[in-house]
């Protein structure tokens, strides 16, 4: 099945290129006892960032604390990172000036995990800490395309989480979601793929295009 023709691809990290769900569980886990958070109160921040968790589950005084806390705890523990089926193919298969990460991880900490997962590092690499408001703002996927000089509504979004679709949506990008936390509806991409290893990309001259198998 064709998707479509783009000028480059933007892939989130955590649950699309890489399996940090473990190592994060475990950190969640003692910051939310440390805090005294309930972690079914973390169920709906999948694919945001820690500060803006901090923010919507504490008192302001204690989100600085609590932000620096979490973030100290997740660079500290990349045990079990693993990439994902099909990531290692989709970035191997586009040269620089056509892919890029975008992700709600700090700079420290798409460091630690994505030099974990063995993944090649794309020359365009936009952490929460580049962009000054996280998905579901459009932020981080506009920094990408400016930083490849491509036209955002030509580009190409994979993500997992809702918040990076509503991001990627807002600008004004193509989104094909992968199925590793939630179901179709919960996303409502354009497309939905149970992993990258269901879509083949095809870099030419032009741009890359974007097959489903």
């Amino acid at each position: 099945m064709e998707v479509g023709r783009f000028q480059a691809v933007i892939f989130d990290f955590d649950g699309t290129l890489g399996d940090s769900m473990a190592a994060m569980m475990r950190a969640y886990r003692i910051w939310a006892d440390e805090f005294g958070v309930s972690m079914d109160a973390l169920c709906d921040f999948h694919g945001v960032p820690s500060r803006t968790v901090s923010e919507a589950l504490l008192p302001a005084d204690l989100v600085d604390r609590a932000s620096a806390r979490i973030e100290e705890l997740e660079v500290a523990d990349a045990e079990g990172v693993v990439a994902l089926p099909g990531a290692f193919e989709a970035l191997a298969a586009l040269s620089d000036s056509r892919r890029a990460i975008a992700t709600s991880c700090t700079r420290p900490l798409i460091n630690v995990r994505l030099p974990a997962t063995g993944l090649p590092i794309p020359k365009v690499l936009i952490s929460r800490d580049d962009v000054e408001r996280g998905k579901p703002s459009p932020d981080p996927f506009l920094a990408a395309a400016e930083a490849l000089g491509t036209d955002p509504t030509r580009m190409l979004v994979c993500e997992d989480a809702p918040a990076g679709v509503k991001a990627a949506r807002a600008a004004g990008m193509k989104v094909l979601a992968v199925l590793t936390n939630y179901d179709a509806d919960a996303l409502g991409a354009d497309w939905h793929v149970p992993d990258l290893s269901h879509v083949v990309f095809d870099e030419t001259a032009d741009g890359v295009q974007v097959e489903l198998r």
